[in-house]
């Protein structure tokens, strides 16, 4: 636009001075040819159209000091010919007034980067930052990092004026301070704790130290005395082994952690993005985690091996107790078919022997119940004795006899020899046998009637 300008001022300037030069006709001196007449185009540009574009050219080649673009993402510094200083903090055509401009990115990134790495719209490159650990092991952080300007204009205005450029800003406070922050996070951690799950804490500790300042810390030093026993032949001793660790406390202030101010708090840089990219650790520490964890390794190892033992130990108890089982319950099985046989058995004996005890009490029943009926026959026959018979009753009575004494004596067989007593006993011997029948059939009666 200056350019443009410049050669639209010259080029009034040099038709305002050509225009007078010039004639509008051709000029003849003794029928000779002096002065042509000049092109049409030259001729047009009149004095004062000649200023009126030198104007123009002046007013061109001012603009650009008069306005100017505020791209987007950028916000700026002006500072005027009198002295005083303004911002802008909005994007598109803005006046200047002769102020000279300073741009500011509103957003500078940081970034830790490794050769072949892509560098393209990042302010500030950086080398990989090394640390040490509170247990002594050394490591080599790569972070990347994103910081906004202030937003508010004194605060700005300050901070352009303190640093004059970006550049500036970015290497001599940007970069320092990351490094910084850096050292005072690995120092708060051991590297044993970092790997073992601490990463993340690590990473919220830089984001904290850089938006609001460092913590103030105390180094705790702990001292432990580790007695190891040592087995030999005769006698046993011990070895004394002092351990010594630290720990890092954050001090208190009214209950909160104390903050130590830096530049980027100083000056209300807002610290929009930490990214830890990697901790890399020193090699003798990654062989050590090596063998740590091939040993752990080994050990868990061991410990499935052991597992595994126990596991088929448990399996064989467990068989073992199966097989127990299933012969307890077979020899439970058949003594129960022998304690059912038995008590069936019982059963049939029990029962057998109440069928035994109803029978006896039937038969015992019927017993009593023909001694009753004897009994009372017999009361009746001696109150018929007593009583004395009819002539008719004893008629009777006395014929029955007969008719038995002759029934039974035609039952008798006597002998073919027969001795025969003497004479004293009295009676033939017809007489001794009907006696002895009569006598047998006399002692059967009393023996059925109970008498």
């Amino acid at each position: 636009m200056i350019l443009l300008g410049i050669i639209i001022l010259l080029f009034g300037l040099f038709m305002f001075y050509l225009r007078p030069q010039l004639s509008d006709k051709d000029q003849f001196e003794d029928s000779v040819l002096i002065r042509r007449k000049a092109p049409p185009f030259f001729l047009m540009f009149t004095k004062k159209i000649s200023l009126v574009i030198a104007a123009m050219g002046i007013m061109f080649a001012m603009l650009p000091y008069m306005f100017f673009w505020a791209e987007p993402g950028y916000q700026y510094f002006l500072v005027y010919p009198t002295g005083q200083s303004d911002v802008v903090m909005s994007q598109g055509i803005k006046y200047r007034g002769f102020a000279k401009v300073v741009p500011w990115q509103k957003y500078i990134d940081v970034k830790v980067v490794d050769p072949g790495d892509e560098i393209k719209d990042i302010e500030g490159l950086m080398k990989p930052i090394p640390i040490r650990f509170i247990d002594q092991v050394t490591a080599e952080v790569k972070i990347s990092g994103r910081f906004q300007l202030p937003t508010n204009e004194n605060d700005f205005i300050t901070l352009a004026i303190k640093y004059r450029t970006m550049d500036n800003l970015v290497q001599n406070t940007l970069i320092p301070t990351i490094r910084e922050q850096t050292n005072n996070t690995g120092y708060m951690y051991a590297a044993q704790d970092y790997i073992s799950g601490e990463a993340q804490s690590f990473r919220q500790t830089l984001d904290e130290q850089l938006k609001d300042g460092a913590y103030a810390v105390i180094k705790i030093e702990h001292r432990d005395t580790v007695f190891n026993d040592v087995q030999q032949s005769n006698t046993d001793r011990a070895i004394k082994e002092v351990r010594t660790s630290y720990t890092v406390e954050k001090v208190l202030l009214n209950g909160l952690p104390k903050r130590i101010p830096h530049e980027l708090t100083e000056n209300n840089i807002i610290v929009s993005q930490v990214i830890v990219d990697d901790v890399v650790l020193e090699p003798i520490f990654k062989q050590r985690l090596e063998a740590q964890r091939d040993e752990s390794a080994k050990r868990q190892i061991e410990q499935q091996k052991v597992e595994t033992a126990k596991a088929a130990q448990a399996r064989i108890i467990a068989e073992g107790e199966r097989d127990k089982a299933g012969e307890r319950v077979t020899q439970e099985k058949e003594q129960v078919k022998q304690l059912i046989a038995i008590e069936t058995k019982l059963k049939q004996e029990r029962t057998n022997k109440q069928l035994a005890a109803i029978a006896l009490e039937t038969e015992r029943l019927k017993a009593q119940q023909k001694k009753v009926s004897a009994d009372a026959k017999a009361y009746e026959n001696a109150k018929l004795v007593i009583a004395g018979l009819t002539p008719q009753e004893r008629a009777e009575w006395q014929y029955k006899t007969s008719v038995g004494v002759a029934a039974e004596l035609s039952k008798l067989t006597f002998p073919s020899t027969m001795i025969i007593g003497g004479e004293d006993s009295g009676g033939t011997p017809l007489e001794s046998l009907i006696g002895a029948a009569m006598a047998k059939q006399l002692t059967a009666d009393n023996a059925k009637f109970g008498n």
